[in-house]
Parts: C-alpha cells; sequence; structure tokens
C-alpha cells in the first residue's frame, strides 16, 4: 500500500472522527510509517553499499536503541 492511499485514510477518518479517536491515531501512525518507509528505499537505491559498522547503526535507529 502506498503512503498516498494511507494519506488518503487520514483525511477519510479526520473528517468524522475526534483528533484522540484511536482508528485515527493509528492511520496517522501508519501514514508516517508509508512516508518513512518510501523515503528509506528511494534513499538506498541511489546510495553506495553500506559497511557492516553503517548498517548496524542505521538498525539501532530504527529500533530505538542508538544511544
Amino acid at each position: 500500500m502506498s503512503w498516498t492511499t494511507e494519506r488518503a485514510r487520514v483525511a477519510s477518518l479526520s473528517r468524522s472522527r475526534s483528533a484522540d479517536d484511536p482508528d485515527l491515531i493509528a492511520a496517522r501512525r501508519d501514514l508516517r510509517a508509508a512516508r518513512i518507509e518510501d523515503y528509506i528505499q528511494r534513499v538506498v537505491a541511489t546510495a553506495p553499499p553500506l559497511t557492516a559498522d553503517q548498517r548496524s547503526r542505521l538498525a539501532a535507529l530504527l529500533v530505538g536503541d542508538a544511544a
């Protein structure tokens, strides 16, 4: 599913739901994740190969263990 589909879902839900509605909150979260995924795919497609250390540091950022 593309991020534009997720954006349409957020738009649709935001017309009839309050800002604290669980479905709207989930839709916004899914939209952000889809946009991040799209960005990562575009960057990886144009970037040179990463070293194992670089991949590990980036993976740590994604899992929230970047300390």
